[in-house]
């Protein structure tokens, strides 16, 4: 579509890595944007574009355009276990509840699974995820049928998959559609045999693909691969060669100086995700020192079965609170690097260079937020109340690919709403 937005707040982002707000317009033509700026200035447009048929022309009435945020780290079909498996530290959960209850899955049930979810992402602003969970062409298919975005990793584990499955899901996922990708991982290495982990590797370097998996969540994971291979898991993971075409890992929140230093110079993401590590009791991530050392920093949600809830906004305000709080220093992380870290921090942990802000010729994944709520007055500082005090209610629009997915509480997904809650329902109640 060819939609016109104008009288609009837009947030870009300066090479600093922080961020200005401009007032004026902002053009989508197809699943890009063409022009941000006061609407004077719009001859070279439409030298380069001629005449351009606006099918809407939409009065943002001065609220705030912004990039979609990057949710890097999901298990988005885990909706069906929300509020299941409460209560539980990591290994108990994982193992007693979790699995049993995944073993039960089949395609059919995790394509509804990943529409409920996709959904609940796009009430949050969310507009693309970093997805690691089971039938990745079926995950896969359910954000193509959706019109999200998503880049997929596997879950290659001990009790399921195998490294050739894998190169079979990287070509079909990869040849799908421009609004899913795929990526070379595994689940962890406390579920992952040496043998499978160096299969992984080896497929990486064919494919010269980044490598992400779920590293140093807990304590207890770390002691035990020290105990296994005298390394931690980022020191056994490098020793393999995962890491040759970069990559990361997810949670990170038990690091020595030797993990630093490899994630430094590999040019690894590290993808935090604290609201699910508060409630597993995992831990607090070093934030400050990643950044100060330079490595990329991600937010992600993890699943709903963890969480329990797909929420950008307060995952933003945890990453910033407890990060001050872990190192008694009120200053440590700056609302702008969080809101960084929420977009192009994500885009560039999932390789999306063209989805990570706003921009001419960037894709047009955008999202609409609603300054006139109380939480967002006054503007003494946008971006901060974004990071400190906003929310899912402040959600207007969610924009992916150019298209309007979410609008003013409505779905524009090709799915009923009831329909997906009665299905996931369904599926929950067949479970033994």
């Amino acid at each position: 579509m060819n939609i016109r937005f104008y009288n609009a707040k837009v947030l870009t982002l300066k090479e600093d890595e922080t961020f200005e707000i401009i007032f004026g317009e902002l053009w989508v033509k197809g699943n890009s944007i063409c022009y941000i700026g006061n609407g004077e200035d719009t001859d070279q447009v439409l030298k380069e574009y001629g005449p351009i048929c606006w099918e809407r022309e939409i009065d943002a009435e001065g609220n705030l355009l912004m990039p979609g945020f990057k949710n890097a780290h999901t298990h988005t079909a885990m909706t069906f276990l929300r509020s299941y498996a409460d209560d539980l530290p990591l290994q108990e959960w994982l193992f007693q509840q979790v699995f049993p209850k995944e073993d039960q899955l089949v395609p059919e049930y995790v394509y509804d699974l990943n529409i409920l979810g996709i959904m609940e992402y796009l009430t949050s602003g969310i507009t693309s995820n970093f997805d690691m969970y089971f039938f990745p062409p079926t995950d896969a298919k359910a954000s193509v049928d959706c019109g999200f975005r998503t880049v997929l990793v596997p879950g290659l584990n001990n009790f399921g998959g195998t490294v050739e499955q894998m190169e079979e899901n990287y070509h079909i996922v990869n040849e799908m559609s421009d609004l899913v990708s795929f990526m070379i991982g595994f689940h962890a290495e406390y579920t992952t045999s040496r043998e499978l982990m160096e299969g992984v590797a080896g497929l990486a370097q064919k494919f010269r693909s980044p490598v992400f998996m779920h590293n140093s969540e807990t304590a207890l994971e770390v002691k035990e691969c020290r105990d296994r291979y005298q390394m931690s898991p980022t020191q056994i993971t490098d020793s393999l060669g995962m890491y040759e075409y970069g990559g990361g890992g997810y949670h990170c929140v038990y690091f020595d100086d030797q993990d630093f230093e490899i994630f430094k110079k590999k040019g690894l993401s590290a993808v935090t995700n604290p609201a699910s590590n508060l409630k597993l009791a995992s831990g607090i991530a070093p934030v400050k020192r990643f950044v100060e050392e330079g490595i990329n920093v991600a937010i992600g949600t993890d699943g709903a079965a963890s969480n329990n809830c797909l929420d950008m906004f307060r995952e933003m305000f945890l990453t910033s609170a407890l990060a001050k709080v872990r190192e008694m220093d009120a200053e440590c992380v700056s609302a702008d690097k969080i809101l960084y870290m929420a977009t192009a921090g994500g885009a560039k942990a999932m390789g999306l260079s063209d989805c990570d802000c706003l921009a001419a010729g960037k894709k047009a994944d955008l999202i609409m937020l609603d300054l006139k709520q109380p939480n967002m007055q006054p503007e003494n500082n946008i971006v901060k109340n974004i990071v400190y005090s906003g929310s899912k209610q402040n959600v207007k629009m969610t924009m992916v690919n150019g298209k309007i997915l979410y609008e003013d509480q409505k779905f524009y997904i090709g799915f009923e709403p009831e329909e997906v809650y009665r299905r996931a329902n369904e599926i929950i109640r067949s479970m033994k």
